[in-house]
């Protein structure tokens, strides 16, 4: 199966971002460690493809993360140049992190099209599993941050973390990734209401 052309360009439009993100980054080991997971998720999201083609939908939500991810790669999350929002809220704090984990929780809607597609669920149940699915993958990546956080230690740990001195850090981006997925999963009841049939073609 050849690859959709929607994939293939959003692709080279993330490279664009890969390269400026690889240029001088505020700190080459927190880079790699931040980078790692992107590039994981987009060798699977190609390897997913070439088997099964998803929607246009899914492919723009895949790349909405692994953009700000690897943003956020380049500055660390924490010094991201993100003023103009954190005025618009009202907020001293650098809340790009925040809107990264939101961005986590819209993979829900891929996780739920791939089941709906194969016939492995109903489009309730496939939601459900969805955000458990999402859910699940927050909670264990704040159990890696903080291991990476004390095992690097120092200021790359610090900078890693990125809890900016929060100490309900944690809960809060499981809160934002859970919100992603509620908001990706609206996103799929509506459009599964309009045309029922658009995942089963």
């Amino acid at each position: 199966m050849t690859a959709p052309r929607s994939l293939t360009l959003l692709t080279l439009a993330y490279t664009a971002v890969f390269i400026f993100s690889a240029i001088s980054p505020a700190s080459r080991a927190v880079w790699v460690a931040e980078i790692i997971p992107a590039l994981l998720i987009l060798a699977i999201v190609w390897l997913v493809s070439m088997r099964q083609r998803l929607s246009t939908t899914s492919y723009t939500l895949f790349f909405i993360w692994l953009t700000l991810h690897t943003i956020g790669a380049k500055y660390t999350f924490s010094e991201v140049p993100f003023d103009w929002f954190n005025t618009l809220i009202g907020s001293e704090r650098n809340n790009f992190d925040r809107v990264a984990h939101f961005s986590i929780g819209l993979y829900a809607y891929p996780i739920a099209e791939l089941l709906i597609r194969n016939k492995l669920a109903k489009p309730l149940f496939a939601s459900s599993y969805a955000l458990f699915c999402i859910m699940s993958i927050a909670a264990g990546y704040e159990i890696v941050e903080w291991w990476y956080a004390d095992l690097a230690g120092g200021d790359e740990g610090i900078a890693f973390l990125g809890s900016q001195g929060d100490i309900w850090d944690a809960q809060k981006d499981m809160l934002c990734d859970t919100l992603g997925a509620l908001t990706s999963l609206s996103l799929l009841a509506v459009q599964i209401r309009i045309n029922p049939n658009r995942l089963t073609a």
